[in-house]
């Protein structure tokens, strides 16, 4: 019943009450750059065919959305 889901609610903005206020204390606070990465990130996803592994894929997301930190093999260093 929507009851239910009600309860549910209730109890999720209790229970994230602090960062719903937060947002409204911290003036300027933006999700753009969280949804700028994840539009990439989906672009990428669609031209993802002709990756051979998932290994390949989440380095190429790690590559597009700027956490990608190359690490030299230890024996190169």
């Amino acid at each position: 019943t929507g009851l239910a889901e009600l309860k549910r609610l209730g109890r999720t903005l209790k229970r994230r009450a602090a960062d719903i206020l937060a947002f409204f204390t911290r003036p300027g606070t933006s999700n753009g750059p969280t949804e700028a990465i994840n539009g990439r990130l989906e672009h990428l996803r669609g031209s993802a065919l002709g990756f051979r592994n998932l290994t390949h894929y989440i380095a190429r997301c790690l590559l597009e959305s700027g956490g990608f930190r190359p690490v030299l093999h230890s024996q190169l260093r």
